[in-house]
């Protein structure tokens, strides 16, 4: 018994020292990865003190461009969030055939290249060559090259990270609840309102937030559908874009700052607001 506990007393530093080397290699790829070149776009932002962002903000290319990705990010996120709690509950809570080829197509725009997305809407709501596009252009309603089409191509590259977060949370608590409420005379809707949705809240609350940074960064696919007007159909991603490639270096690094200042700031409301002995359910 004395043998074991001085063998038991000889491993464990090296047990700690392996855990301090492991977390120092995390941090120390994060570093590289995120924390260090975020961190050298708000420096270039205020390397001139509030100069790179007056400049941006007094720029009504820019400040159209933030106007319209908000518009399109409330959207998406409005439509994510509907959708996604029905395709969530229809995933966990329903059998029927097909259930594993929805989920696989859930994933799809996690694996697909948003400009792949971007073509693919293209090509289903040109105006000109799409499929439904002229139909849809002689009832008055564009989506190519405006804002309904910005807002389709964000909705569908951030989908998954609600439904991917509610789907865990469905599972872990089960359906004895419901059953319980259906049985005492509650019905779908109430059910819903009273059981489902305050047992989902913080996985629904976190994939908003998710989906809401998602939206607010989308490039790829909404470079595709908006035909990327200035101060029409031009988002800040790819004001982003064009400025910099302008040579007007200053009001690049500041719309940047701004879309990762709002991306940022919802994850810490939430971090801080969450309960802290949940993780995504109660």
């Amino acid at each position: 018994m004395d043998d074991r506990r001085r063998a038991a007393t000889v491993r464990r530093p090296d047990k700690t020292a392996g855990t301090y080397v492991r977390r120092t290699l995390v941090v120390v790829y994060l570093f590289f990865l995120i924390v260090w070149p975020v961190s050298l776009v708000v420096q270039k932002t205020f390397e001139n003190g509030l100069g790179n962002l007056q400049t941006a903000l007094g720029d009504p290319v820019v400040t159209d461009a933030l106007q319209l990705t908000v518009v399109v990010a409330i959207w998406a996120v409005a439509i994510n969030t509907v959708f996604g709690i029905g395709i969530s509950l229809l995933l966990v809570r329903y059998e029927f055939r097909g259930r594993g080829i929805l989920s696989a197509v859930i994933d799809l725009p996690l694996s697909v290249s948003p400009v792949v997305v971007g073509l693919a809407l293209l090509l289903a709501y040109g105006s000109t060559n799409g499929t439904f596009g002229p139909a849809l252009s002689s009832a008055g309603l564009q989506i190519a090259f405006a804002t309904p089409g910005i807002v389709m191509a964000t909705a569908f590259v951030s989908l998954p990270l609600v439904i991917r977060e509610i789907v865990p949370v469905l599972h872990e608590i089960g359906t004895e609840q419901e059953q319980a409420a259906r049985s005492l005379g509650a019905g779908p809707w109430q059910t819903f309102r009273r059981i489902t949705l305050p047992s989902i809240r913080w996985a629904l609350v976190y994939g908003v937030v998710l989906s809401l940074a998602r939206a607010l960064g989308e490039f790829g696919a909404v470079k595709v559908i908006s035909g990327n007007i200035a101060q029409q159909t031009q988002t800040a991603t790819l004001v982003v874009e064009e400025k910099y490639q302008d040579f007007e270096q200053g009001s690049a690094y500041a719309t940047s700052f701004l879309l990762a200042l709002i991306a940022v700031a919802a994850l810490v409301v939430v971090t801080i607001l969450r309960p802290k002995d949940t993780d995504h359910g109660d």
